[in-house]
This record gives structure tokens, sequence and C-alpha cells, in this order.
């Protein structure tokens, strides 16, 4: 049975930028130019500790995580044991285990952005309006307002919480995010643990 997956692999190195989506994005693409092609793979930002001046310290716990079809880890799963430059910082990847989704009523992303991002109001039609194309219902909390960059622009988003969803709209919003570039870290949900 083919069903979607979060491949997680183990992270060693010490220091990333906070702001990493597109280093990591061409890292991998470097790496796996399937990746860069790719319409079914998405991407979570690595986690770590923020010390400061714009990096998080990485630990034992920080992860790469892709969230892909079932059938596409065999490709994926040759990131083990390389080493990504991402703007500087290095970090070798280790060993992957997978987990499939499970629901939650409540979703969380660190950063979603979309065409309209700029303007708030905009962003909130444009949130209500992919929700609505994949029937759900959900109920929308932004979060702070964020930017990251990519290329030589800065790209304007915001965290959002998506709560009150069923079990079937939690697992389709895990599988198919919600705004643009998916593949650098945005509109990537993970149940909620506030």
């Amino acid at each position: 049975m083919n069903m979607t997956i979060d491949l997680h692999f183990q992270i060693q190195g010490k220091l990333i930028r906070v702001d990493h989506g597109y280093s990591l994005f061409s890292a991998i693409s470097r790496c796996l130019p399937e990746f860069h092609a790719a319409q079914d793979v998405r991407l979570a930002l690595i986690r770590g500790r923020y010390i400061g001046g714009g990096l998080l310290q990485l630990s034992q716990r920080s992860r790469l995580t892709l969230r892909l079809l079932s059938e596409k880890t065999a490709l994926y799963i040759n990131l083990a044991g390389k080493i990504l430059d991402l703007g500087g910082h290095q970090v070798r990847v280790g060993v992957p285990h997978s987990q499939g989704l499970l629901p939650a009523t409540a979703l969380y992303a660190h950063l979603v952005t979309t065409r309209n991002g700029l303007e708030q109001e905009r962003f909130e039609q444009e949130i209500r309006r992919q929700l609505a194309a994949q029937g759900c219902r959900g109920r929308i909390t932004l979060g702070k307002r964020r930017t990251f960059a990519m290329h030589s622009r800065q790209v304007v988003g915001y965290s959002l919480l998506v709560s009150e969803l069923s079990a079937e709209e939690s697992l389709v919003l895990q599988e198919q995010g919600l705004g643009g570039r998916q593949k650098m870290g945005c509109g990537f949900f993970q149940p909620w643990k506030g």
C-alpha cells in the first residue's frame, strides 16, 4: 500500500542558520537532482536551539524530515551519509527512519507563504481558499509574520495553526500542505503540541 510518510534523518553538525530553507533545498537538489523537479515531496525545516545571531544550535534531536509517498523512499534514502552545505554550515545526514502520518485536531506550520503574503488579509483569504479546495473546514489562527531569504529577496509568510480538524481533514492537510515553497520548509504541517 502506497501511503504518505515522514522520512526522518538524523543530522550531525553544530550550527545552521535559522533561515535555512532555501539552502537546504539547494543542497538536497545537488545530491538528488530528482528532488528539484519533484512535485510530491515536502520538506520540514530543521529544528534546533536558537542561540542568537540568526543561528540554530543542532542537537541529537535535530532531524531532516521529508514527507513523501512510501514508494519514493528508496530514492531519498540515498541522502544517508551525504554532507550538505547549508550556506557555509555543513551537516552530515545520518540513518533515516520512517513514520506514518498521525491525525491530530490541530496542526501547526512554522512558515506558510502565498503569492499574497505581503498583506495579511489577502494571505488569510488565500489560505481559506486553499483549505476549502482540500475539503478542510479547520479554524485558522495566524501567528508571527516571518520572512525568509530566497535568492536575493525576502519572502513574507506567517506561522499558522489550523485547529478543529477531523481525522480525515488532518491527514489531507498534512499530505498536501498549504501555500508555496513546500520543498523549502514552507507549508509543512505537524501535530500541534502547544
